[in-house]
């Protein structure tokens, strides 16, 4: 390619990518919009409400005739429950400027369906950090993400957790307990192999990541160390971009036994002297497994001084209900 070609085809990319970024600036503009139309709609319903005295709930006849009225004269989109929505909106947000311009209308829509007030404040706060797509956001709720991470800590860290999202400063903040792989599409009794598992989840890598949280890369599978000529080959590999460690991952699909971790341990100080580089922290090993015995976990895994946690994993979906009350409970102990 001459000179001039090349400065040509730079010319091309550079316009290029002006018009993306034009385009992107315009649908985000055009979504911000939106958000603070809907909020004012919202506004201007709640205020009618007040000076009549009547509370808009769902299915009154101030929204049956709004629904209608507006649909007549200004088209689409303003059936029922979008008017809902928008009176929702105002009540959870009354004030504007506590509204994220990151988040669409969509994102809103569906945290107003999240009757939780702590629930609804950890998946947006974690919308927002982690620039999730409104179906990334759907499948983090569906999967009970808040309440996973709720159920090991305190009143207090539970709270902080609604407020600020996930925080991950230390190697426990990046565990989940269980793991939910739901979308696998493997039926609930399936019986399945460890291998078949490890090449599922990498076939659905995006998902996957998802599932682990903010921070993983991929580095690889079947990872193999020698160690006196014997081979050992680790099933997973990642590393976490901010707590700056190698995070090495076995898959189990029975109950989980000691040997197991004696194994994981093994790994890890086979990384600590031969993969770790300078700035690496020390790597964290996670088995997930299909069943664990947590006596044999504690027992198995007390005073190991690397970082080794053991987690379960489900093929389906959580019951919502009994997890948001097994954190209501924890809240309302303490």
């Amino acid at each position: 390619m001459s000179e001039s070609e090349a400065t040509y085809k730079k010319l091309i990319d550079t316009i290029g990518f002006t018009l993306l970024q034009a385009r992107e600036n315009a649908v985000n503009a055009i979504n911000q919009e939106l958000v603070k139309a809907n909020w004012e709609i919202g506004k201007h319903i709640v205020e009618f409400e007040q000076k009549g005295k009547e509370k808009a709930q769902y299915g009154s006849s101030l929204l049956n005739h709004l629904s209608k009225d507006l649909k007549r004269q200004y088209g689409k989109g303003f059936g029922k429950s979008n008017i809902y929505l928008c009176r929702q909106f105002y009540l959870k947000y009354p004030i504007f400027q506590t509204v994220s311009g990151k988040l669409s209308w969509s994102h809103y829509s569906e945290l107003l369906t999240i009757s939780d007030h702590n629930a609804r404040e950890f998946y947006e706060s974690q919308a927002k950090n982690e620039n999730w797509s409104i179906r990334e956001m759907k499948r983090q709720i569906n999967s009970s993400l808040f309440e996973r991470l709720a159920l090991s800590k305190d009143k207090e860290t539970i709270l902080n957790l609604a407020k600020k999202g996930q925080g991950i400063t230390e190697a426990k903040d990046i565990i989940k307990d269980p793991y939910i792989f739901e979308f696998l599409g493997i039926p609930e009794q399936s019986i399945i192999k460890e291998r078949q598992l490890e090449k599922k989840l990498i076939d659905n890598l995006q998902h996957f990541l998802l599932e682990l949280g903010k921070g993983f890369s991929f580095v690889a599978r079947q990872f193999k160390i020698t160690v006196d000529n014997q081979h050992f080959y680790i099933d997973l590999v990642f590393y976490h971009r901010i707590l700056k460690c190698f995070v090495l991952i076995d898959l189990k699909t029975k109950k989980v036994k000691h040997q197991d971790i004696g194994q994981m341990n093994l790994y890890l100080n086979y990384f600590k002297e031969e993969e770790n580089t300078e700035g690496d922290g020390e790597p964290i090993g996670i088995i997930i497994a299909k069943d664990k015995h947590e006596f044999l976990v504690k027992y198995a895994t007390g005073g190991l001084s690397n970082k080794i946690f053991v987690s379960k994993y489900q093929l389906y979906l959580p019951d919502q209900k009994v997890l948001e009350n097994k954190v209501k409970e924890i809240i309302n102990q303490e």
